[in-house]
């Protein structure tokens, strides 16, 4: 007597994609489709982000991540997005939870909002989230592993508005990207709204989804030091950014 053999299929894991300021949705398309290619069930999560507050970006995510019936849920953010989750994490807890990557998320300062923040304009240009940028840095470490993509190609409107010191994407400084307790972090030589359509910054974020590191090549894994808030002098150069 022969015994059927049943394959069993795993579960599929989840990623939802959170786009940045001034955005929507549709900008992390191309970054959806590569990676439902991998197998992942990826979502796009679009919030209104220059009319509400950070908490209610937060509050909407969380109902996003508790319709969602896969059992691990990862999670994705660009620049503003990436704020999004950490608050969302903070506010809602990390629940199905996997494995978070950021992607040119000024996390710890943001120094060309708080230029635009001064501008004539600014209050029109920025809306709500006027207040996110004057509140950075967030004391917050996430409990599951987090990468962080950064860009190395200074190119965007932070460049148009102040001299950004150091190595940045034109919008987001290196530095301003640490994240307390960060598993790995790549820098890429692509700009801040370029790794959105990099096919590159997609194989980073997938390789970091599948195994918690990104692959550096021959150059080694990333190694940091797990530093808390800004220092005196970090801070004096937000408040002055004059180069």
């Amino acid at each position: 007597m022969s015994i059927a053999t049943v394959d069993y299929e795993m579960p599929r894991q989840a990623v939802i994609l959170v786009h940045g300021l001034w955005m929507g949705g549709w900008v992390m398309q191309g970054l959806r489709l590569r990676l439902a290619r991998r197998g992942y069930a990826a979502e796009l999560f679009a919030y209104p982000s220059m009319a509400q507050s950070l908490d209610e970006h937060a509050r909407r995510l969380a109902a996003c991540i508790s319709q969602l019936r896969e059992p691990v849920i990862h999670l994705v953010g660009h620049s503003l997005g990436g704020l999004v989750i950490l608050r969302c994490l903070r506010n809602h807890g990390e629940q199905r939870i996997g494995r978070i990557v950021l992607m040119g998320t000024p996390v710890r300062a943001c120094m060309a909002g708080g230029r635009m923040d001064g501008l004539a304009g600014g209050k029109h240009l920025l809306g709500a989230s006027r207040e996110i940028w004057r509140n950075l840095p967030e004391a917050f470490r996430p409990g599951c592993e987090v990468g962080v993509l950064a860009g190395s190609r200074a190119w965007g409107l932070g460049r148009m508005l102040i001299r950004l010191p150091g190595t940045n994407d034109g919008v987001v400084r290196l530095e301003e990207t640490e994240v307390a307790g960060m598993r790995d972090r790549i820098v890429l030589p692509i700009s801040h709204s370029g790794m959105l359509v990099s096919a590159r910054a997609a194989r980073a974020v997938a390789d970091f989804l599948e195994r918690g590191a990104f692959d550096h090549g021959d150059r080694g894994a990333f190694d940091h030091g797990d530093r808390g808030a800004f220092d005196h002098e970090d801070r004096a150069a937000i408040e002055d950014p004059s180069p």
